[in-house]
């Protein structure tokens, strides 16, 4: 009975993102126990068998699939055809018990896929593609091409894991949405991928993929929202939207990110974006330190914003901020990120490190705790074809029971690097009202000639709730006690109200240039 609850409340969920709730044009039911692929396949006696068996109707929009609890299908499920905005297709769970479970196993590079079709929703099954060695694969594929704008996909309530794919590339992992077009430009609108599992995956967690992101062929997706999301257990990075405008990453949790894949990875970052919102996110136990911070804002990015996140127990630390030497094809360095009132606790090696061409960056209000046994680069500036210029950091309050320091890059060890007090070459970094407690060595301006204040950390509740993959029933339970969690801890780290943002898009003023 609970099963069937949360069935239901799915789809009221589903309803109230902007899914109505209409008279179906009609519903088509599989059972991979019951059906056979002969039956009409139009009710619940007389189902189809196979997933296959949709290739051979039309859908039309208001159509649903309804996949019966306790089957299990070893083929993929493609959906190729378009619903309307008032009239979407639906493809989700019906009857008690497991959830429906599509195993590719590898005969396929997707489980789930929508290709070029919009106005389509997926929710409320069970999805693995494992297979004895990597090659290129994705739990759900949502896949666009040369196809102009694709509107009203929604991903909800999937329970993803074990998908065996490549840790040679990110363009695959457990939910990809990829919007590519060499004859027409193509992008999203108004996709939602909401509420998912995602677990035991390679190389990325949640992943978005664009062909339009240089300067003369930017076509960004727009509404783009990433929320309520978990992803544990990933070769490489945990969630990467690319090529969007006014993007929502909100409340998602990404832990032990990095646990695979060579090279660089990170939790929760953007690439090729304007205007992302990343905000009440966790982001914690990121295992590689090639990166390896809890958040990154890169490079061809504008006024990306971190707002209200807890990163903890990351190896390569919590903030990276970094671009290559700008170009006139493909990147326009990385401007105006903001982080403020985010919380970071025993993150390791870098807390914030400031990489490349990063311009016009605002660090302030934030909390950061150092652990006792600690030895971190607090802030530090690094060369990536050139260096930072126009940063500031304002009103951060630095709690250190171990060691901080901060400076510039000599040289590196592996991933780590070797600093020097002082951040030139970095053109115009300022300190300014900083609080430092504990331990630091060779401090900014603004806390030099500041009194040393020794720091213990006192007990706090530091017990973030905890889930538990395996069990997919208690996931909604653990989302609300994990938001409410997150909110009261943010309350008393930062003194302040909690006040969660929306995001915008560039206006015509504000072109790419």
């Amino acid at each position: 009975m609970l099963k069937l609850l949360a069935r239901l409340a799915c789809l009221s969920c589903l309803s109230a993102a902007g899914l109505p709730t209409i008279a179906h044009a009609a519903t088509y039911y599989i059972d991979a126990t019951r059906g056979d692929d002969r039956f009409s396949g139009t009710s619940d006696a007389q189902p189809w068998k196979s997933l296959g068996r949709i290739r051979d109707v039309l859908l039309q929009p208001g159509d649903r699939l309804l996949l019966a609890a306790g089957s299990v299908w070893k083929e993929p499920l493609t959906i190729t055809r378009s619903g309307k905005a008032n009239a979407p297709i639906i493809v989700t769970a019906s009857g008690i018990g497991p959830r429906p479970r599509i195993d590719a196993g590898g005969v396929s590079p997707h489980a789930v896929a929508i290709v070029n079709a919009e106005y389509v929703s997926v929710s409320g099954l069970e999805v693995t593609n494992d297979a004895p060695t990597q090659a290129q694969r994705f739990g759900v594929l949502v896949s666009a091409q040369d196809r102009g704008v694709t509107r009203g996909i929604r991903i909800a309530d999937m329970y993803v894991h074990d998908v065996r794919g490549t840790n040679a590339r990110k363009d695959n992992g457990g939910i990809v949405f990829s919007a590519t077009g060499q004859k027409l430009a193509t992008r999203f609108r108004d996709l939602l991928i909401e509420r998912n599992i995602v677990w035991r995956v390679d190389r990325s967690g949640i992943a978005g993929i664009s062909d339009r992101v240089t300067f003369s062929n930017w076509f960004p997706s727009e509404d783009v929202v990433i929320r309520d999301n978990y992803v544990e257990d990933v070769g490489g990075d945990g969630i990467v939207p690319r090529g969007t405008d006014g993007a929502l990453i909100e409340h998602n949790i990404v832990r032990y990110a990095g646990s695979r894949a060579p090279g660089y990875s990170a939790g929760i970052w953007q690439w090729s974006t304007d205007n992302s919102l990343i905000q009440l996110n966790e982001a914690a136990y990121t295992r590689t330190r090639y990166d390896g911070q809890g958040f990154d804002s890169d490079f061809n990015s504008r006024r990306t914003t971190l707002l209200y996140n807890y990163s903890h127990d990351n190896a390569g630390g919590f903030l990276l901020i970094c671009s290559p030497k700008r170009n006139e094809k493909d990147n326009l360095g990385n401007r105006g990120t903001i982080a403020r009132y985010n919380v970071s606790r025993n993150d390791g090696t870098r807390i914030f490190q400031l990489s490349g061409n990063v311009s016009d960056a605002l660090v302030e209000k934030n909390v950061v705790h150092v652990g006792k046994a600690m030895d971190v680069q607090m802030v530090v500036a690094t060369n990536w074809d050139g260096w930072a210029h126009d940063v500031r950091f304002n009103d951060n309050v630095f709690k250190v029971a171990g060691t901080a320091r901060y400076g510039s890059e000599i040289g590196r060890n592996g991933p780590d690097y070797l600093i020097q007090a002082g951040f030139a070459p970095v053109g115009y970094i300022r300190f300014r009202d900083n609080s430092y407690l504990g331990r630091h060595v060779d401090l900014p301006e603004d806390g030099a000639n500041q009194p040393l204040i020794p720091y213990t950390e006192p007990p706090l509740d530091w017990a973030v709730p905890v889930f538990d993959p395996a069990k997919p029933d208690d996931f909604p339970a653990y989302l609300n006690q994990h938001r409410a969690w997150m909110l009261t801890m943010l309350q008393r780290e930062l003194q302040a109200t909690i006040s969660l943002r929306q995001p915008r898009r560039i206006s015509i003023f504000e072109a790419r240039r």
